[in-house]
């Protein structure tokens, strides 16, 4: 059992125990305002074990055990290690009852209601942590590639990927259970079936912004000092909050942050050249397809099935598609990279023409890339169900077979990264929005 008696005494272990114990991630968020709302018995926690009880865990879904639908109607009571009345008279007026807003993407469990004491820091870590999540990218590097910078997107998308690709696999070798609940009050269960060494949103959540400011700063005038501060506080509220959340530890989080920091120290010397082969080279269409296909594979064939090897072959299938892309924008002469003669760049004055058309960029491109997917989506797994000879009626059952959910992903992605890199633009020419 985990003992969180003495709230705000820290127990007395070694450094690294004290960071993964979960009784500091409910420290954590009780200070934050969450309370959990757990039954009477669940004071017995249960640790998230990860994958490996993906069959135990889907039979407790179906029968709504646990965190599910009958924990939520049982009686609830607040956590006794946190000591407060759901419904005790004088709580504070912003005190609202809540659940995790996606159910999990694996099991279907919905998650146990908590309580949320500090509104403001629950939608400031809601949007927090969504900055990690598959939707936030779908709009971040098509707006920046359509409307701020063709380059800085595209070799975004090279590190994104990449660096996915190290973080999950990493998690699938190291396998860490996630923080036990309780005393954690999981305000989110999305990615609860995954392991959680290293926090792959702390990972992108320092790339994107790091990697931003790496790759704008020089190329386009602004303060050193307001582009680093701009990084830190983004990949700072990405790492706390999957804290707030429940999904990760302390040292899982600091690990995602030092491993990204290793990772872009590796590719800031050859990302230039990655970029040039991926343009230039005659070979370089069958490099990508090889490279990135043969990372699935090896990331699919570490553990048993779990999400996070999906989210590997989604982030690898959108890097090759991206890729491939640029090698036939390139070919064609259809590249859009400004000059090196018109280096440094500025930021034009606002003006309502130059507002207006980049939202009317932004908008088409996001409705053709969400068509994309949902096309893809719609026929890719029937198709290989069928292919495999496999029942297609489940549709998280059949993707739990490698052999649809990973041509699965690749497809699709690598499609929605082909659509986004070549296809919008040259429609935007066509438009005359270019």
């Amino acid at each position: 059992m985990v003992n969180c008696d003495g709230l705000w005494m820290l127990p007395s272990r070694t450094s690294t125990l004290l960071y993964k114990d979960p009784c500091l991630v409910a420290r954590f968020q009780h200070f934050c305002g969450i309370r959990g709302t757990f039954p009477d018995r669940a004071a017995k926690p249960e640790p998230d074990s990860g994958p490996s009880e993906l069959r135990r865990r889907l039979q407790s879904s179906e029968a709504g055990v646990g965190n599910g639908a009958a924990g939520v109607a049982a009686a609830p009571q607040v956590n006794g290690m946190q000591g407060d009345d759901p419904v005790r008279p004088g709580a504070p007026s912003d005190t609202a009852r809540a659940k995790p807003l996606r159910r999990n993407s694996l099991t279907g469990d919905v998650g146990q209601e908590f309580l949320v004491h500090n509104k403001f820091l629950f939608y400031l870590f809601t949007f927090g942590t969504e900055l990690g999540n598959e939707m936030f990218f779908i709009i971040f590097f098509p707006f920046v590639f359509w409307n701020i910078d063709a380059l800085v997107s595209r070799r975004l998308i090279v590190v994104w990927a990449w660096n996915l690709f190290v973080g999950q696999s990493t998690k699938d070798m190291v396998r860490w259970s996630r923080p036990a609940s309780p005393p954690v009050v999981k305000v989110e269960v999305f990615y609860n079936s995954e392991y959680s060494m290293p926090s792959t949103h702390a990972m992108t959540g320092t790339a994107i912004p790091f990697c931003l400011f790496m790759l704008t700063y020089g190329r386009w005038q602004y303060p050193f000092l307001l582009g680093f501060s701009v990084a830190l506080s983004w990949s700072v509220l990405v790492c706390v909050s999957r804290v707030y959340m429940g999904m990760h530890s302390v040292l899982e989080v600091i690990t995602g942050f030092l491993y990204t920091l290793l990772i872009l120290a590796f590719f800031q010397p050859v990302l230039d050249k990655i970029d040039n082969y991926y343009m230039t080279d005659h070979y370089a269409p069958l490099v990508i397809i090889v490279s990135h296909v043969s990372l699935g594979l090896v990331a699919f064939s570490l553990d048993s099935w779990s999400t996070s090897r999906g989210d590997t072959a989604q982030a690898l299938g959108t890097g090759a598609g991206a890729a491939l892309a640029t090698h036939v924008n390139y070919q064609l002469g259809l590249l859009l990279d400004v000059p090196l003669s018109s280096l440094p760049l500025t930021l034009p004055p606002l003006d309502v023409s130059m507002v207006l058309r980049s939202l009317l960029r932004f908008f088409i491109g996001v409705a053709v890339i969400l068509v994309t997917r949902m096309v893809m989506k719609a026929t890719t797994i029937p198709f290989l169900c069928r292919l495999f000879g496999l029942p297609s009626d489940d549709v998280r059952q059949a993707r739990q077979h490698m052999r649809v959910e990973l041509p699965y992903r690749y497809i699709v992605y690598s499609v929605v990264g082909f659509v986004c890199v070549s296809f919008v633009p040259l429609l935007f020419r066509i438009l005359n929005l270019a």
